[in-house]
């Protein structure tokens, strides 16, 4: 249990809720949060701030959950709204202080006035994971954070299906015996579609590159995936289609993106580069190319030649070796012999030798 995360949740329920009602009448449940809690740590601390008169049904909802209800009653002459909010930025400053075994905090608010909370809570060493509905969220907050999840995409929620406008049901129209009985064509599916799994597999290969050139020490995929969240706090493996992070890493070594070995501790594997494979076949398409182009005689600028070489191979792409830039690829290939690169002054540029 000494291993484990303390955490303390704050819930910023109105913006929540009213944020989730927003997403095409969605009702808020708290049982996915807590399940994505559930795998992050132990929470020790669970509030909800709210004038509760408006959320009745709701209340009872968290109390099953046991959550602690901070009443926040609506005064004449007084913003309910912004009492909330200070009184939540209060009682987290207050409690980073008093529970210093508290290790994270979890701010769940789509709210961008909340990101002075978080700068300071980073400020005394604490975790914060922000949890706010994707479309009511400010774009300021969750590059604040540790990591952001978006409650529409958690496991369990449920989104209903986008409305349209109200109108009478039109007729269907009556079959006609003297057409053959064709089978109705496919709907295209309305979910949103999974990401992009080749920018994934350059944000991967470039991080893993970055990490290796940065410290001595074997990357893991737990060092891994919390510098993927430091990139980007919104990072999910699921939103590529991925059970796990696991399950990805597994993806990309069997497409040679990187290369899994056994690390120092069980189900965190060591990730790094390919030494071999496609970067020696890269280094030698790029050779293969300069020699075409120049019969093997002269030299070739390097403006254009990436061009030149994804004519010959139109998946080729620097990144997905690590290589941030066409030019520190043919800085690399220079290096293990496949190709000459000098700077010429006259030109201003470089030249490639075969």
């Amino acid at each position: 249990m000494d291993q484990e995360d303390r955490i303390a949740l704050f819930l910023d329920y109105e913006n929540l809720a009213l944020g989730a009602r927003d997403r095409g009448g969605m009702t808020f449940d708290f049982r996915p949060i807590a399940d994505a809690l559930a795998e992050r740590g132990r929470v020790v601390v669970r509030r909800a701030y709210a004038d509760w008169s408006f959320f009745d049904e709701d209340r009872r909802m968290l109390t099953r959950s046991h959550v602690e209800l901070i009443e926040m009653p609506q005064r004449m002459g007084a913003s309910r709204k912004n009492a909330a909010d200070i009184k939540m930025a209060v009682d987290a400053v207050e409690l980073a202080f008093e529970r210093e075994y508290i290790s994270t905090f979890v701010i769940c608010t789509g709210d961008s006035d909340f990101t002075p909370l978080v700068h300071k809570l980073r400020e005394l060493n604490k975790r914060v994971i922000g949890v706010g509905v994707e479309n009511s969220t400010s774009a300021l907050l969750p590059p604040a954070c540790d990591e952001f999840l978006y409650y529409d995409r958690l496991e369990g929620v449920d989104i209903p299906a986008a409305r349209g406008r109200r109108a009478r049901p039109a007729r269907p129209p009556e079959p006609d015996p003297r057409r053959v009985e064709q089978e109705p064509e496919p709907q295209p599916d309305a979910a949103e579609p999974a990401r992009d799994v080749d920018s994934l597999a350059v944000l991967v290969a470039q991080t893993v590159a970055g990490l290796q050139g940065s410290s001595s020490g074997a990357v893991t995929a737990s060092t891994l995936k919390r510098t993927l969240l430091r990139k980007d706090p919104t990072f999910s493996e699921s939103d590529y289609g991925f059970r796990t992070f696991g399950e990805l890493l597994r993806h990309l070594a069997e497409h040679n993106v990187i290369e899994l070995a056994e690390g120092p501790a069980k189900g965190d594997p060591e990730a790094s580069l390919p030494e071999h494979g496609d970067r020696e076949a890269a280094f030698a398409l790029l050779r293969s190319v300069v020699l075409d182009l120049t019969s093997g005689k002269g030299a070739l600028a390097l403006s254009g030649l990436k061009n030149q070489v994804r004519r010959a191979r139109p998946d080729f792409s620097e990144k997905k070796l690590g290589y941030r830039s066409f030019l520190q690829f043919c800085k690399a290939a220079a290096t293990s012999g496949s190709v000459r690169l000098e700077w010429s002054p006259e030109a201003d540029d470089y030249l490639v030798t075969a």
